[in-house]
């Protein structure tokens, strides 16, 4: 059982990236919610059927109570139900029970883990042991400060430039931010520079360059008449973080190499850029190939992602020495879940 709090604006999809995390599930299986024999789930083609399509669903829309199905084959079913207004930060607020294993045959199958696990003579505990490993008891604690890392923040780099463009600023003929939006965020971003240098155009601030043009693409950020300024939804942090989350999920592949490269610095902590390449690399494998079937080369891919990784405040550092930046575990919920997981296994 967990209490939460969530944000009210959130959707089903939403929602079931913070039940996740509030359970300790590792979203590796089909869910869907039902309300009034209504499902609501990702569209799947292969799915027979109909389903309404979870990411346009509202938690406000739905019902005082309702059903959440993580794993069709286990078939995890919990009962969600409102129980009245929350705090303004996302969280838990309490809870009990360890969350079960991934794979471990449902409830019946827990029970029967717990059973033998409970019996040093069983023939299988010796086996089952080994598998489920030492199971996760409850903790508060953590669990507050995952679900809040996966409701999100947004990036204090985004803030920056939303801010020292909210009264709107003219851009130069070439399209680029003026020398004074440059100079004021390269004050508050030193390590931008590459040479320490004042910049005079935001080229010269590479992760502005491309923060800028992010921001202008998913819509937090509009030009009109040469004038640069924010988007209403620039106004709304939940809708910050849902438009730069977007960002990645347009391609599938950039989604998990940008949240596989920032959950490992998340855990393992500063590593030079070889250390990054080969690590990310063995974690995507050899499956990620082009039309040609050419594998993909992991150097020349992160090297082209870093800049906007950078821009978002999910990596830091130079060429030598890359580390987990302020928002690498607030931005990008499966670097939140891989981080999360991976800095729990001694292994790293």
């Amino acid at each position: 059982m967990r209490v939460i709090d969530v944000p009210e604006v959130v959707t089903l999809a939403e929602l079931h990236l913070l039940l996740q995390s509030a359970f300790g599930w590792t979203d590796v299986h089909v869910h869907q919610f039902t309300a009034g024999g209504v499902v609501h789930a990702a569209p799947d083609p292969d799915w027979g059927q109909p389903v309404v399509d979870e990411a346009t669903s509202l938690l406000r829309d739905m019902p005082s109570r309702f059903d959440y199905l993580y794993d069709l084959g286990d078939c995890w079913d919990h009962d969600v139900e409102f129980v009245g207004p929350g705090g303004e930060v996302p969280g838990c607020v309490e809870g009990s029970g360890g969350c079960p294993p991934e794979d471990c045959g449902g409830p019946r199958g827990y029970a029967r883990l717990l059973q033998v696990l409970a019996d040093p003579n069983h023939e299988e505990h010796v086996d089952l042991k080994d598998w489920a490993g030492d199971l996760p008891t409850f903790d508060r604690e953590a669990t507050d400060v995952y679900v809040r890392q996966t409701a999100g923040e947004v990036p204090e780099s985004v803030r920056i430039l939303l801010d020292v463009v909210k009264d709107g600023v003219t851009l130069t003929p070439g399209g680029r931010l003026p020398r004074v939006v440059v100079r004021s965020v390269q004050a508050q971003r030193p390590e931008w520079s590459a040479d320490g240098r004042p910049a005079t155009f935001e080229e010269h601030l590479h992760a502005l360059f491309v923060l800028h043009g992010i921001l202008r693409k998913v819509g937090l950020l509009r030009l009109s008449r040469g004038v640069l300024t924010p988007t209403r939804a620039a106004g709304d942090d939940a809708q910050i973080i849902r438009r730069l989350r977007g960002w990645f999920d347009d391609d599938e592949f950039r989604d998990y190499l940008g949240a596989i490269t920032v959950g490992v610095l998340a855990a393992a902590g500063p590593l030079t850029a070889e250390e990054v390449v080969d690590l990310v690399g063995g974690l995507m494998g050899d499956r990620w190939v082009d039309q040609n079937g050419v594998g993909a080369d992991y150097d020349r891919e992160i090297a082209l992602l870093v800049g906007e990784l950078t821009a978002l405040d999910l990596v830091a550092g130079d060429w030598r020495i890359w580390r987990a930046g302020p928002s690498a575990r607030t931005l990008l919920p499966r670097a939140t879940r891989l981080a999360h997981i991976w800095s729990r296994d001694p292994a790293w």
